[in-house]
C-alpha cells in the first residue's frame, strides 16, 4: 500500500565523493513517475509525486571524483524537513578515515530521521548511515566490499552482505541497498511504497529495470584481508591464505598464535568482522569461484581441491556464501563470457 502523501519531498545527498551517475539516475527516475508513461501512451501527466532535489551541506558547486563540475540544487538546511532522504554511493576506500564533512551530514541525518523522514542509502552510502548511528541494532546491507568494514567499525549493525535491499527499523523507515546498480532496486521499492505498485511496474518497464533477486554475493570477492593493526590476526590470515585447504586450519591457526581457539575467535572477529571458521570458508569459496570461472574441472573435484571432504558440505557453503549453487554460478559466468568454455 502506498503512503498517503501528494508530493514526497526528497533530498538526494551529494558531496564530492558521491557517485554522480547514481545521483542523476535516481533524480531522473523519480521525476519520470506520473509523467513518462503517460507521455508514451498519449495521456495527460499526473501530479508530480516526488519533489526530488540534489542537495549538499552548503549548496555550493564542486568538482566530483571524476573531475566534473557539479552544481547542487541547494543546501540541505535550506530545503527544510524532507519526507525521504537518499544517500548514494561514496567513492571512498573502505577502510579510510571518514571525511571531515561527514560530521555535519550525520548530524543532519539524525535530525531528519527523528523528525519522521525515511532515510535510505545505496551501496557504500550505508557507511554514512552507520556513522550516524541510524543502523544500530538493525539489519543492513551495502556493497559487498564495505560490509565487513562496516561490521567491524560499527559492531551494533547486523550487516547482511548477501542482501540487495533491506527495509528495517520502526515502520521500515531505514532502507539500505547493496551495490551502486542497486539504486534501481531502491527506487522501485520506494516508488511502489509511496506512489503504488502500478507506478513501480511502469517505471520498471520504461527504464528496463530488473530487481537483483539473487542478491549480490556472486559478484563479491574476498575483502576480509583489509589492513588492521593486530599482528597475531594478520599472521593467522597470511598463514590461512596458503593453508585453507588443510583438514583443521582453525586449530592450527590458534596453535601458531599461542591463543586458545576462543581467544583467537574474539580477536579475529573484532578486527575482520568474521570468525576464523567464516574466514576459512570465505577463502575456500573464493578459490572455488576462481576455479569455476577458469577451468572445466568437475564441481566435486573443485570441492576436494579447496578442502571439503564432503561435496555436500561444499555445496551448502557455496550456496550460503554466494547465494546460488556452484553449477548456477558457473553457467551464469559462462553466459557472460567470464568462464573458460569447455574444450
Amino acid at each position: 500500500m502506498s503512503e498517503s502523501k501528494s508530493t514526497c519531498r526528497t533530498a538526494v545527498v551529494t558531496l564530492p565523493c558521491v557517485g554522480t551517475s547514481t545521483v542523476y539516475c535516481i533524480l531522473d527516475a523519480l521525476a519520470s513517475v506520473g509523467r513518462d508513461w503517460e507521455m508514451l501512451h498519449g495521456t495527460p501527466p499526473k501530479a508530480r509525486v516526488f519533489d526530488a532535489k540534489m542537495l549538499s551541506a552548503d549548496g555550493k558547486a564542486y568538482t566530483d571524483i571524476n573531475g566534473r563540475r557539479i552544481t547542487p540544487d541547494g543546501a540541505l538546511e535550506d530545503f527544510g524537513q524532507p519526507d525521504l532522504v537518499i544517500v548514494p554511493d561514496l567513492h571512498l576506500a573502505p577502510d579510510c578515515p571518514l571525511p571531515d564533512e561527514f560530521s555535519a551530514l550525520t548530524n543532519w541525518l539524525v535530525k531528519t530521521r527523528a523528525e519522521g523522514a525515511i532515510v535510505t542509502s545505496v551501496c557504500s552510502g550505508a557507511l554514512l548511515l552507520a556513522a550516524a548511528g541510524l543502523l544500530n541494532g538493525l539489519d543492513a546491507t551495502s556493497h559487498w566490499s564495505f560490509c565487513d568494514v562496516i561490521a567491524r567499525k560499527y559492531p551494533e549493525v547486523r550487516m547482511r552482505r548477501e542482501r540487495i535491499l533491506i527495509p528495517a527499523g520502526d515502520g521500515h523507515r531505514i532502507v539500505t541497498a547493496g551495490g551502486a546498480s542497486a539504486w534501481g532496486d531502491l527506487v522501485l521499492y520506494l516508488v511502489g511504497r509511496i506512489a503504488g505498485q502500478d507506478e513501480a511496474r511502469r517505471l520498471a518497464k520504461i527504464y528496463l529495470l530488473q530487481p537483483h533477486t539473487e542478491g549480490q554475493l556472486h559478484y563479491a570477492s574476498l575483502t576480509a584481508g583489509a589492513q588492521h593493526e593486530d599482528a597475531v590476526v594478520a599472521d593467522a590470515q597470511v598463514w590461512a591464505a596458503d593453508n585453507y585447504a588443510l583438514p583443521t586450519p582453525v586449530a592450527t591457526m590458534a596453535a601458531r598464535s599461542g591463543l586458545t581457539e576462543r581467544s583467537l575467535l574474539r580477536r579475529f572477529r573484532k578486527v575482520t568482522g568474521q570468525t576464523p571458521v567464516e574466514y576459512i570458508q570465505t577463502l575456500r569459496v573464493e578459490e572455488a569461484k576462481q576455479m569455476l570461472e577458469t577451468s572445466d574441472m568437475p564441481i566435486d573435484d573443485i570441492a576436494a581441491e579447496v578442502g571439503y571432504t564432503e561435496p555436500s558440505s561444499f555445496r551448502n557453503a557455496f550456496r550460503r556464501y554466494v547465494g546460488m549453487p556452484a553449477s548456477t554460478y558457473r553457467k551464469k559466468r559462462l553466459a557472460l563470457g567470464l568462464v573458460a568454455p569447455e574444450t
